[in-house]
């Protein structure tokens, strides 16, 4: 099945307004490529005023609760992202993991309620270098996908991501072959999942992409797009990752 490739910024806790102008440049780029899905998940604190200045270009937040309400200090509902323009949300990111220790229940829930107050939802997986170096990898996966993906995931809203932990903003990245491997056991686990919806189902890598490593990373069998932390954060660098995906 022929899908869509999505490119997907992550700005993490980077951006203030006076970034607004990198938001638009990105949004303006995005429109020259309409064969090429672009998202931007920003700190809460941007998504209103860059919903205002970003045309079509969907906007996202990078976590929410998985309550609707409640006394929760510091959080924010998925209904409240909604109330602010966003359109998507990453859960599951492996800094939350390691930071919040956010476990894969987590992340179900969190999807779910994002599912439910009307968002898509970019959901993440991968592997730490130790399990990795201990032949744990696929297996880590495996779990965290059975354990987090919604029972009812499509495509046309759930997307989930594969990072490799110690590749994420170190400049490392997996050899192209060891993308495919797990980007073609996660599919499968999808399969399993949720049956031939998964077909439909994009699967994203993301760990230290950029434009000069995009153009093969996309071009593996079963990569579907992007998820890229550092180099979303201005057009300069964002903008070939974009371009990379349009050739493919």
């Amino acid at each position: 099945m022929a899908r869509r490739k999505l490119v997907a910024g992550n700005w993490k806790m980077h951006g203030m307004l006076a970034d607004l102008g990198e938001i638009e440049a990105i949004a303006a780029a995005a429109a020259r490529h309409g064969d090429v899905d672009v998202a931007l998940c920003l700190p809460a604190t941007l998504i209103a005023p860059a919903v205002a200045r970003a045309g079509v270009l969907p906007i996202g937040g990078q976590d929410c609760h998985e309550k609707d309400k409640g006394a929760h200090t510091g959080c924010l509902s998925a209904a409240m992202l909604r109330e602010a323009g966003a359109s998507l949300t990453i859960v599951g990111h492996s800094e939350r993991r390691a930071d919040q220790h956010e476990t894969s229940q987590d992340a179900w829930a969190k999807a779910a309620v994002a599912r439910r107050a009307g968002l898509k939802v970019i959901l993440c997986c991968g592997e730490t270098e130790a399990e990795r170096d201990a032949g744990r990898a696929e297996r880590v996966v495996q779990a965290q996908i059975e354990k987090s993906v919604p029972e009812d995931a499509t495509g046309d809203w759930f997307t989930l991501a594969y990072e490799p932990r110690w590749a994420i903003g170190t400049g490392r990245t997996p050899t192209l072959e060891e993308i495919a491997a797990i980007h073609a056991i996660a599919r499968a686990k999808m399969r399993q999942l949720v049956g031939d919806a998964a077909d439909g189902i994009r699967i994203l890598y993301g760990g230290s992409v950029t434009g000069a490593n995009a153009g093969d990373i996309l071009a593996t069998e079963d990569v579907d797009g992007a998820l890229v932390g550092g180099a979303s954060l201005t057009a300069e660098k964002f903008v070939p990752i974009i371009e990379a995906a349009a050739g493919r």
